[in-house]
């Protein structure tokens, strides 16, 4: 007999009970939607605080650049484009435009180079790594006024700290402030001193994550220092680059603080040598009390803003190689090498 057989039937008597429906207690419903919400609950006071300071503003504004708007009454008319036409119909807002543009590329480019390089040093073997960090920190913790004063005083006309040096060398001064690109020169320095360490120590830590087999295996193919910096660090920092570059984008063309202070007028010079779009924004809205064209000013910066950063964007993509460009290429060298070593054996 087998053992099929010699096994006894099963009766429904000997089945066991059904197992009856499983009550979830309330504590264990609100335990399963504790899970369930509270991630959302966490991460919600950055929104709401958003939504509060950040697109209320946006879409209050939008509605004030379309109307001749008035403070006092706390109302406006809808006058359509007309704000936006009397801007773009203005002189001073093309020297504004020229003006920051000028200041931004002056400060951005040498700005970003000077950061690569800083913390491509810092990255290497050095004695007391933790004060050069904090020292090279240190100039974007000093306040933007006191920047500008202190390298107002250096960059006076007169009696300032480089033309008593030129002085001394038997060289003429140089007019700091009656001279457009003289005055940009000055005001991108400021900029530069203040946000080169902060950019720097950003792209030290994305260094600082690449992979240290790299460089050991291009040293042991031959490749010098600066072969491994365009090789693999570069194109490892691909994606801390396109954040450098917006921040940088966005805060240059918003610059206001160091020509603000470059003298003690504040209007951008007496011939609008330094005047940017901020600048020039503030003093619509705070100077001639008229928030409607102000209104009209910071959204046409936002959308400059917003083409430029597109433009660096697409500009980093295609000069700064990505990362997994360079690991298909050594995927498909691996592949070609194992097809050789296959023909080699089967020789």
């Amino acid at each position: 007999m087998t053992t099929t057989e010699s096994r006894p039937a099963r009766t429904e008597a000997s089945a066991p009970p059904p197992r009856p429906p499983r009550v979830l207690s309330f504590s264990q419903r609100l335990s399963k939607w504790d899970l369930k919400i509270s991630p959302y609950l966490y991460i919600s006071p950055f929104f709401i605080m958003f939504a509060i300071v950040g697109l209320f503003p946006i879409g209050y504004t939008a509605v004030i650049s379309f109307m001749d708007w008035d403070l006092v009454r706390n109302s406006g008319t809808f006058v359509g484009f007309d704000q936006y036409i009397w801007i773009l119909t203005q002189p001073h807002f093309w020297t504004a435009l020229r003006n920051t543009f000028s200041i931004f590329l002056l400060s951005t480019i040498p700005q970003l180079v000077a950061a690569l390089f800083i913390a491509a040093v810092l990255d290497k073997n050095l004695r007391a790594k933790t004060f050069w960090r904090m020292s090279v920190l240190l100039p974007f913790v000093v306040a933007p006024v006191a920047v500008g004063l202190i390298f107002t005083a250096i960059f006076a006309d007169n009696f300032g700290l480089v033309n008593t040096w030129l002085g001394n060398l038997g060289l003429p001064g140089i007019p700091w402030h009656k001279d457009p690109f003289w005055s940009h020169v000055a005001i991108a320095t400021m900029v530069n001193y203040r946000w080169t360490g902060y950019n720097a120590l950003i792209l030290l830590a994305a260094m600082q994550a690449v992979n240290r087999e790299y460089y050991e295996a291009a040293t042991v193919d031959g490749a010098g220092v600066i072969r491994q910096f365009f090789s693999i660090t570069l194109p490892s920092l691909k994606p801390t680059l396109i954040f450098v570059i917006i921040t940088s984008t966005i805060g240059g063309l918003q610059i206001f603080d160091e020509p603000r202070v470059f003298d003690q007028f504040g209007r951008g010079g007496a011939g609008q040598q330094w005047l940017t779009i901020a600048l020039y924004l503030y003093d619509i809205g705070w100077g001639q009390w008229n928030f409607g064209r102000a209104a009209a000013m910071a959204w046409i910066l936002f959308i400059i803003i917003i083409l430029v950063g597109v433009v660096n964007l697409l500009l980093t993509r295609t000069f700064v190689r990505d990362e997994g460009l360079r690991s298909e290429i050594s995927k498909r060298q691996a592949k070609e090498l194992a097809k050789q070593a296959k023909k080699e054996v089967s020789a």
